[in-house]
């Protein structure tokens, strides 16, 4: 009962934020024009192309230059003022604060772990989990555990371990589930959340992880051909209970880390990045329009609504 009532207190909220964007868009006039560049995380870059355009339905005369290489890269960006807007898919450091990095949470995700569909021990694996020991011996031990030791049966299948080489988010985001950092995450290193899913998706021994948007198809919202999601033994019983079995479809997995049956992180807020406080009338009514009207793309996209609080406090922080 309480879940279904703050639901409804964020659908008011959002309806009353969404009339004041409205009235904010007819005072800034449908002439709104001008091009805002963006560039950085892989976890966002799905939600920021919906987001674009259904913005651009309102005002054509606006252009996007969006790309993904990264949340490194994005804040690097921002900071640089090589771009508006940074993409960023983990916390903000106290160093980057310094330096002028100016933040809002704009919606939600996780990364999860993923394995190869034909990975001689799935079935096992599937019905066992993984607890966080585990993963942490995956990622990092020099000398990571065999398939059968983790399935707790006979044999010497060797486990290929799979990384992320850029610096990014999902990757640092993982790394702090297992109380490390990125660079402490061992593996073969591969670029982008579409690489890693690649090498993972061709090696029936290998595993790696990905935010969910890369980890399930857009079109069934099941795990990407060729893949399986890991599940996590949340409760470390040795099994995989009913109610920690949500990862065979992506509305099932986007509704559990809203009810924060995912551990957070891997679940985790998902930013853009300015430097200093936007000043273009552009920016501010994009990001404004992000905040109210545009939140209700967000599940249909796969992500996860922030709360009435963080939009708020959004919005307040935006300002003009």
């Amino acid at each position: 009962m309480k879940k279904t009532l703050t639901f409804l207190a964020v659908l008011v909220m959002l309806g009353h934020l969404g009339a004041q964007t409205v009235q904010a868009q007819k005072g800034s006039g449908q002439n709104l024009q001008g091009t805002i560049t963006m560039s950085g995380a892989f976890a966002l870059y799905p939600m920021v192309m919906k987001w674009s355009e259904e913005f651009r339905k309102l005002y054509p005369q606006v252009r996007f230059d969006i790309s993904a290489g990264g949340a490194g890269k994005g804040i690097a960006d921002a900071l640089a003022d090589m771009v508006d807007i940074g993409m960023v898919s983990r916390e903000i450091h106290p160093v980057e604060i310094q330096k002028g990095a100016w933040f809002i949470p704009v919606t939600k995700d996780a990364v999860v772990a993923v394995i190869n569909q034909g990975n001689p021990l799935l079935k096992e694996l599937l019905k066992k989990g993984m607890k966080k020991a585990d993963f942490m011996r995956i990622w990092l031990d020099e000398t990571p555990p065999t398939w059968n030791e983790l399935a707790a049966t006979k044999g010497n299948l060797q486990i290929h371990v799979y990384t992320r080489s850029d610096s990014c988010g999902a990757a640092e985001t993982w790394a702090l589930f297992l109380g490390k950092k990125q660079e402490d995450l061992l593996g073969i290193g591969v670029f982008g959340d579409p690489g890693l899913n690649e090498a993972v998706r061709k090696d029936a021994l290998g595993i790696g992880f990905n935010n969910i948007n890369y980890a399930y198809d857009a079109t069934t919202r099941k795990p990407m051909a060729g893949v399986t999601i890991l599940p996590i033994d949340l409760n470390e019983n040795g099994r995989i209970d009913t109610d920690e079995n949500f990862y065979g479809h992506r509305d099932a997995i986007v509704k559990a880390i809203a009810d924060d049956k995912y551990p957070s992180p891997p679940a985790r807020d998902l930013y853009f990045v300015c430097h200093g406080r936007p000043q273009k009338q552009l920016l501010a009514v994009f990001m404004k329009w992000v905040l109210s009207t545009g939140q209700k793309f967000v599940t249909e996209a796969g992500y996860i609504a922030l709360s009435a609080a963080k939009l708020t406090q959004g919005l307040r922080k935006i300002g003009q």
